[in-house]
């Protein structure tokens, strides 16, 4: 039975649009808390109530459609409107129940109903909230159909389940760290029963989740995963064993459980080496974009040394020009010396001179940190990259061999081939880089580059 509903306003147009004469037959079967005998006077009541609070969609209505050719009662469409209510905590609500007989394109003259409850809590003077009532909706809905044995449309099914071959990279990944959830495992077989009328369609939705509709060695029909796992349909579909074969037939044309279950780890693995490829082609993009990324930081941090580089100079240029001015020259510098005022002024320049070296090391220390900071940054990214596709890893093939004890971050070989020899020569050991330009040593290396920058520029 699809359910479906919405808060609204407007009393009397309601009321008018559920007591059309374009339908064969209105029944107004249940109007409970209203005082009012009509449909008009129950939602005026309503909208007269409302009028105490801020609420302008006082009314909750719910059409209730079952699917076609069945056959529903008075009652059933109660019970559907008891459960609704109590889903979406309407319960004790003021309610009005309608029935709709109207012909439709076929000729064929149909019954639905119509809910409608008023929103307003006269004790607490404030409107009950619905909140994610279409998703509980379809929760109710998908019980009535399980529940009276309709077939279940196919958009109303359960969607969370994923067939494993279709999964994404990230899904795969994630399927892998999680479990089976029983009670979940039981709605996907409840929900491929509902939507199938044959046994080529009941087959077709469990393909859908990865699954092979099979003949099973005790018991008629069973499903079988990837793993191998067989489910027996009578029990996880909870359907009995006359109504699987009254709907599906015999299973003698269905496949055995060994063939099913190799029918299923093959689509399983076929998949699971197209996401290989794909996981590995990432990697190479990801690494690429890392070295343009690395050569583009590598260009800046160049062009900031020499920025700093000809600041640092021109200002040393500048101080030193303060400096000299302050030594006076002729009888008033012959008269300083006398004075000690020479000397003085002196030695305040040479203390001027160690704090400006102080600073600007200072400076050079800071700008090689963050450089260094950067390229750590990249070079992290591109150590993740490299353990997604071992192939790419800088010790390939031994990416989980010991780093180098000099802490360049090179792989060693294992022992047993450290020794090997290829014709009369013998495997020669890894390089190690100077320790000033890696690890610790970054920031006096980088440094050196800036003073050695600066050097030229002062000259």
């Amino acid at each position: 039975m699809i359910l479906v509903g919405h808060a609204r306003g407007g009393a009397k147009d309601l009321a008018a649009h559920l007591m059309k004469d374009e339908n064969e037959q209105v029944v107004v079967h249940d109007l409970r808390g209203f005082a009012s005998e009509t449909l008009e006077g129950a939602f005026r009541e309503s909208e007269a109530v409302s009028r105490g609070t801020r609420c302008k969609q006082h009314l909750f209505s719910l059409s209730l459609n079952p699917p076609p050719g069945a056959k529903v009662g008075a009652a059933a469409f109660e019970d559907a409107a008891d459960r609704a209510e109590a889903r979406l905590g309407l319960t004790g609500q003021p309610r009005a129940l309608v029935f709709h007989d109207k012909r439709g394109a076929d000729g064929a003259v149909r019954r639905h109903a119509h809910a409608v409850w008023c929103r307003i809590d006269a004790d607490a003077m404030r409107a009950r909230a619905l909140p994610y009532h279409k998703r509980r909706l379809q929760d109710v809905a998908r019980d009535l159909y399980h529940d009276h044995g309709w077939i279940m449309p196919p958009g109303l099914a359960r969607k969370g389940a994923r067939d494993p071959r279709n999964f994404t990279l990230a899904e795969w990944q994630q399927a892998k760290r999680a479990k089976q959830d029983p009670k979940a495992l039981k709605d996907i077989f409840r929900d491929c029963w509902a939507v199938s009328d044959s046994k080529a369609a009941l087959g077709h939705a469990l393909a859908e989740h990865g699954y092979v509709l099979a003949r099973g060695d005790r018991r008629g029909f069973v499903a079988v995963d990837h793993r191998g796992e067989v489910y027996a349909l009578a029990r996880w579909a909870d359907v009995r064993t006359r109504a699987l074969r009254e709907r599906l037939g015999e299973p003698d044309a269905l496949p055995g459980v060994a063939e099913a279950h190799a029918q299923a780890a093959k689509a399983v693995t076929d998949r699971l080496e197209a996401l290989k490829a794909e996981q590995a082609r990432r990697a190479r993009e990801t690494l690429k974009r890392l070295e343009a990324e690395k050569a583009k930081a590598r260009a800046h941090q160049k062009d900031q040394a020499r920025r700093l580089a000809a600041a640092q100079a021109e200002r040393e240029r500048r101080e030193a020009d303060e400096r000299a001015a302050k030594l006076r020259t002729g009888l008033l510098g012959v008269l300083d010396r006398l004075t000690g005022r020479r000397k003085r002024l002196e030695a305040e320049n040479a203390l001027s001179v160690a704090r400006a070296q102080e600073r600007d090391r200072r400076e050079r220390a800071a700008a090689a940190a963050e450089q260094a900071h950067t390229r750590a940054a990249i070079g992290r990214k591109a150590e993740q990259a490299r353990q997604h596709h071992p192939g790419t890893h800088p010790g390939y093939p031994y990416p989980h061999a010991p780093t180098c004890t000099a802490g360049c971050g090179a792989r060693r070989p294992p022992r047993s081939l450290q020794g090997q020899t290829q014709g009369d020569s013998r495997t020669p050991k890894t390089p190690h880089p100077d320790p000033r330009r890696t690890g610790a040593g970054a920031v006096s290396g980088l440094g050196e580059e800036i003073a050695e920058a600066k050097l030229s520029v002062l000259r």
